[in-house]
């Protein structure tokens, strides 16, 4: 398949244009970010990893009829992927209480919630992908409200999935964020973007090992290590894989500005 023009990068991945205007190449850098872009790092292999778990991981959902952009991964960096306008809402499927949640509700860190919680953001760099609610999204026609019922009948389909598939190896699915998007021939809505431990946030079952992006927003290190635990683990990756471990290299400090 040929690249054509960038259309679009962002903090993890890059779309080119192909052919067909109704699908784009998904390429994975190796590019992490963390708090709204103020930490920056290069890992070398995180790109790699990302795109063989994600197209997994879509894959699966796909066998359970979670219909997603995914047609095919090209290469070791690079998917095939049908072109969507992206929804502008992160939905984020909360199993235990981590993260900004405990930050925000003071809830303690680890608490198992009673039933999953979704979360709606805006996609919006500048303001810091605020939180919004049902109302905000139906109040500015982010969606319409069948639109939003649906999504989020998916979300917790692709949870109760995800849940089980990575239980099955030794690792709970603390929670993740998904996107959807519209495809542009009929406007049906479907799962977008990726699944991967750049969007995941995965303990190891024994020890609650972190083995997900974490591991780089708190310079806990080994961050391709962990990632390529996860994949050894779905059965995609070869103990003697051809991407070579690194150590996680410590990013340039930066001065993150509190709201008072």
């Amino acid at each position: 398949m040929k690249k054509g023009k960038k259309l679009y990068e962002g903090k993890a991945k890059i779309i080119f244009a192909t052919i067909d205007k109704n699908t784009v190449i998904q390429h994975f850098k190796d590019d992490a970010t963390a708090f709204n872009n103020q930490k920056k790092s290069n890992i070398e292999g995180k790109g790699i990893l990302n795109n063989r778990i994600s197209e997994h991981l879509l894959k699966s959902l796909a066998e359970i009829g979670i219909r997603n952009h995914l047609i095919k991964r090209l290469n070791m960096r690079e998917q095939l992927v049908e072109f969507v306008n992206i929804i502008p809402i992160e939905f984020v499927i909360r199993n235990i209480a981590t993260g900004s949640l405990t930050k925000r509700l003071g809830i303690e860190e680890g608490t198992i919630l009673d039933k999953p919680l979704i979360e709606y953001c805006l996609k919006n760099d500048q303001l810091g992908d605020p939180i919004v609610s049902r109302e905000h999204i139906l109040n500015f026609n982010w969606l319409n409200i069948i639109e939003l019922d649906l999504i989020n009948k998916q979300c917790l389909r692709i949870n109760d999935f995800l849940q089980g598939l990575f239980r099955a190896v030794g690792i709970k699915l603390v929670d993740f964020k998904v996107e959807f998007g519209k495809t542009k021939l009929n406007e049906k809505i479907i799962l977008a973007d990726e699944i991967s431990p750049d969007t995941c946030r995965l303990w190891d079952q024994q020890t609650e090992k972190k083995l997900d992006k974490d591991r780089f927003r708190k310079n806990l290190g080994y961050v391709v290590d962990a990632y390529q635990e996860v994949a050894k683990r779905l059965g995609i990756l070869h103990e003697q894989s051809n991407i070579r471990p690194v150590k996680f290299s410590k990013p340039t400090a930066v001065k993150i500005k509190r709201n008072k």
